[in-house]
């Protein structure tokens, strides 16, 4: 991957995306939910800062952690608008979702080391499963793989809240 100068400030789509490991589509819709940011040239086409390599990582982290961009999009708004984000910016966002970060991953830990007695999908009324389907909420939508149907209130909300 050709690396890009230290002094170059303004970076086109495609190095942006090439060097994020993203497409040029996604850098349009993270833009279009006001997650990153561009500039328009002369010529009308789009430059992004070079920090928003590092916006578009945090991005692509917390939503490998489950993240949505909803929340994504709150963190990021409270980052300077002007200027390369701090550290201390991004040990505040880091403070502010650690607890529940830390849920997330005592959640993960259980279901991993219980997953051989639960087979993760709410099918057959299972009550001793905790992670998928507490109280047997899902018997109560009907028979069978609750997940599986074609329900997409099941798919949205699947501890039936």
């Amino acid at each position: 991957m050709p690396q890009i100068p230290e002094d170059v400030v303004w970076l086109k789509p495609g190095q942006v995306a090439e060097r994020a490991g993203v497409a040029v589509s996604a850098l349009h819709y993270y833009e279009k939910l006001g997650l990153i940011h561009s500039r328009r040239t002369a010529g009308n086409r789009r430059e992004y800062r070079r920090d928003t390599l590092r916006v578009i990582a945090f991005i692509r982290a917390s939503q490998r952690v489950g993240i949505g961009l909803d929340r994504i999009n709150d963190a990021l708004e409270g980052l300077p608008e002007e200027g390369i984000p701090t550290k201390r910016d991004w040990a505040r966002i880091s403070r502010e979702w650690h607890d529940d970060l830390t849920e997330r991953i005592d959640h993960l830990t259980a279901l991993r080391d219980s997953f051989s007695n639960c087979i993760g999908c709410g099918c057959l009324s299972l009550r001793s499963c905790p992670y998928s389907n507490p109280n047997d909420i899902l018997g109560t939508g009907g028979a069978g793989a609750r997940r599986l149907g074609n329900d997409a209130s099941d798919r949205n909300n699947p501890r039936g809240e």
